[in-house]
């Protein structure tokens, strides 16, 4: 069977793209390149203010969602509230400062989640009923019942004002 001109020039296409494409496709740490003279992007989200996680960093990349959605279970519909993976105590750990030097919200691009989340291209859907800051406030060291009910007088106050 002759082998045909297509067939030949689709084996040199073929063969040239792997050349000039193969290097782009290795990651940085696989090929031991430094962020920096890599030419794939490669997130790198600012760390939180701890000394460690809760978990190892690699651990907490892959399964943070799982984590979360556990916790939100447990806390949801059994009623079991820890701090361990708290949405909560994670923003406060990894809030990073706007120039105004209050924490930036998940508005904002330079927000921890949002580099990995576009680069994965995953909404961040949390932030639409959880605070995106650190409680701060005056109503930062209350807990439970004692906290929403700080929250709600000083929302009625502002209605009657």
């Amino acid at each position: 069977m002759p082998v045909r001109l297509t067939h030949i020039l689709a084996a040199v296409l073929l063969l040239a793209s792997m050349l000039v494409c193969g290097p782009l496709s290795v990651h940085p740490a696989a090929a031991g390149q430094d962020r920096q003279k890599s030419r794939v992007f490669v997130p790198a989200p600012p760390k939180g203010k701890g000394k460690q996680c809760v978990a190892d960093t690699d651990y907490m990349r892959r399964n943070h969602m799982k984590l979360l959605e556990h916790q939100r279970d447990g806390t949801v519909r059994e009623g079991i509230r820890t701090d361990r993976f708290s949405l909560k105590k994670c923003v406060a750990c990894h809030a990073i400062d706007g120039p105004d030097g209050r924490p930036l919200t998940a508005k904002s691009p330079k927000f921890f989640c949002r580099e990995c989340h576009i680069y994965a291209a995953v909404r961040i859907d949390c932030f639409e009923c959880h605070a995106s800051r650190p409680d701060t406030g005056k109503t930062a060291g209350l807990k439970g019942e004692e906290k929403e009910r700080s929250d709600l007088a000083s929302y009625l106050k502002g209605r009657r004002q």
